[in-house]
C-alpha cells in the first residue's frame, strides 16, 4: 500500500515535469482530461498526506498511553509496543494470557486486556483491530489440539472475545491464527521460542484503506502521455 502511494507521487512528478517542457502548451490544448486528472490526483495526494500525518499523531498518542498503562508489563518484557508497516502493534507474551497448551484466557490477564480495551475505545475506536495468534515450532503432544495452528487460532479468537466483552466494537475486530509460521525470533533457542509464543493486537491505519480507492485513478495516471 505504501508503495502505491509513492507510485502516485512519482507519476505526478513525471507528468508535471513533462508539463514544464516545450510541449506544455500542446499538452494543455490537447489533453484537458489529463489536466483535470492531474489536478484531481494532486488534491487526493495532498488530502492523503494530511490524513497520514493526523493519524500518525493519534497513533503516537495511543502508544504513549499504552506505555504508561502497561509500564509494569513492559518493564518485565511480557508486553512490547512497536510501530511497523501494519500499524501500532501490541505484542503480548503467551504466558501473560494463557496457561501452557491452553487457549482459555487466564483470569490474571483481565487487568492487561481491560487496559488495552479502554485505550482502544478512548483513542482509536474508529480503527480496525486485528488479533493474531502465534506459537513456536514445537509439535503439540500433550493437549487436545491437532496442531499449533489450531491452538494459535483459538487463542486469537478468545482474545478477540475478551476485547468485545470489554466494549471494543466487534465489527472492528478480526482474528487470525498463524501457528509457527511467522516467528519473530529463531526457534533454535528457548529464549527465541518464548518470544514466538505470543498474541499480537494490531491497530490498523485507516489511511491505507483510503488509498485502496485510488487504484483506478493511479492506473489512469500511469497511462497519461
Amino acid at each position: 500500500m505504501r508503495n502505491r502511494f509513492y507510485s502516485m507521487m512519482f507519476v505526478m512528478i513525471v507528468v508535471l515535469s513533462f508539463m514544464v517542457t516545450g510541449c506544455a502548451v500542446n499538452f494543455y490544448k490537447q489533453s484537458p482530461r489529463s489536466k483535470k486528472k492531474i489536478e484531481e490526483l494532486s488534491a487526493e495526494i495532498s488530502e492523503l498526506k494530511k490524513q497520514q500525518e493526523l493519524e500518525r499523531k493519534k497513533f503516537e498518542e495511543t502508544k504513549e498511553m499504552l506505555e504508561k498503562k502497561l509500564k509494569t508489563e513492559i518493564d518485565d518484557e511480557s508486553i512490547s509496543l512497536e510501530m511497523d508497516e501494519r500499524g501500532l502493534v501490541i505484542v503480548l507474551s503467551d504466558n501473560v494470557l494463557f496457561d501452557s497448551g491452553k487457549a482459555e484466557v487466564k483470569e490474571d490477564a483481565d487487568g492487561v486486556l481491560t487496559k488495552v480495551a479502554q485505550i482502544i475505545k478512548k483513542k482509536v475506536s474508529d480503527k480496525d483491530v486485528g488479533v493474531s495468534g502465534h506459537t513456536d515450532n514445537v509439535p503439540i503432544t500433550h493437549s487436545s489440539w491437532k496442531t499449533n495452528w489450531e491452538l494459535s487460532t483459538a487463542r486469537a479468537t478468545n482474545v478477540l472475545h475478551a476485547l468485545v466483552e470489554r466494549g471494543v466494537l466487534p465489527e472492528k475486530l478480526s482474528a487470525t491464527g498463524y501457528g509457527e509460521h511467522r516467528p519473530r525470533e529463531t526457534n533454535g533457542t528457548e529464549e527465541g521460542r518464548a518470544k514466538n509464543r505470543r498474541v499480537e493486537i494490531v491497530i490498523l491505519p485507516e489511511f491505507q484503506e483510503k488509498r485502496e480507492g485510488l487504484s483506478e485513478e493511479e492506473g489512469e495516471a500511469d497511462n497519461i502521455k
